[in-house]
């Protein structure tokens, strides 16, 4: 699935639809590029397509809205929920990547949900397992707005930025203005993801998966 090529190839308006789309059903639980296609979308803003403040709002409204949507489906469909999505889904779904996101819920609660806007694993199990542990909704939510805000929007204008300040003096090799606009957004959103990691990361070398607390007590804190 080539998101990046779609998104340049359709016209403005479509763009808005597919990136907010995209996102929105990342955010729900659905795993797609959503990082790759924010960063498509960057560039195309700074080739003067599109309005990047367009784009920043479609995806920070595709990101609250699929993850509120996701909430709503794991609050109602609970724990075996992801055990039915494991057996049929493993690569995304599987127990270690389950175990691993609701261990970084059982350790930093709601900012789980905001860090894992910048992490792809915890990204599609933000909003279901959030609901699923029945954490607060006005807990989730603030998270959740934060977190879209902040990786949505902010990526879009960062790609932006750097595709308009290398074309800038690159006039002539569009395409390799192009290139470096997405290799250093990347980079930006590595090192992001990076720092969330291991802001994530539980030190308790005798905790493990085995000690999590139960999800109705653990979401609530």
């Amino acid at each position: 699935m080539h998101i990046e090529q779609w998104i340049e190839g359709a016209p403005p308006g479509a763009v808005y639809a597919l990136v907010g789309l995209i996102i929105g059903l990342e955010s729900l639980g659905i795993p797609l590029p959503g990082e790759l296609a924010l960063l498509a979308a960057g560039v195309v803003a700074s080739k003067g397509t599109v309005n990047p403040a367009l784009v920043a709002l479609c995806a920070v409204a595709g990101a609250v809205i699929g993850d509120s949507i996701g909430y709503s489906i794991g609050r109602k469909g609970g724990k075996p929920l992801f055990d039915k999505l494991g057996r049929k889904f493993p690569r995304h779904f599987g127990p270690d990547h389950l175990a691993t996101a609701e261990q970084a819920f059982h350790k930093w609660g709601m900012w789980a949900v905001f860090f894992g806007r910048f992490i792809a694993l915890l990204r599609i199990f933000a909003g279901p397992l959030a609901g699923a542990l029945r954490m607060p909704y006005w807990k989730f939510l603030i998270a959740n707005v934060l977190g879209g805000v902040i990786w949505a929007g902010g990526t879009t204008f960062a790609v932006y930025y750097v595709g308009k300040t290398v074309e800038k003096y690159m006039q002539g090799f569009s395409y390799v203005a192009l290139a470096l606009a997405v290799v250093a957004g990347a980079i930006s959103g590595l090192v992001i993801k990076r720092r969330a990691a291991r802001t994530l990361a539980a030190p308790e070398a005798s905790g493990g998966v085995e000690q999590q607390a139960q999800p109705r007590v653990t979401a609530g804190e």
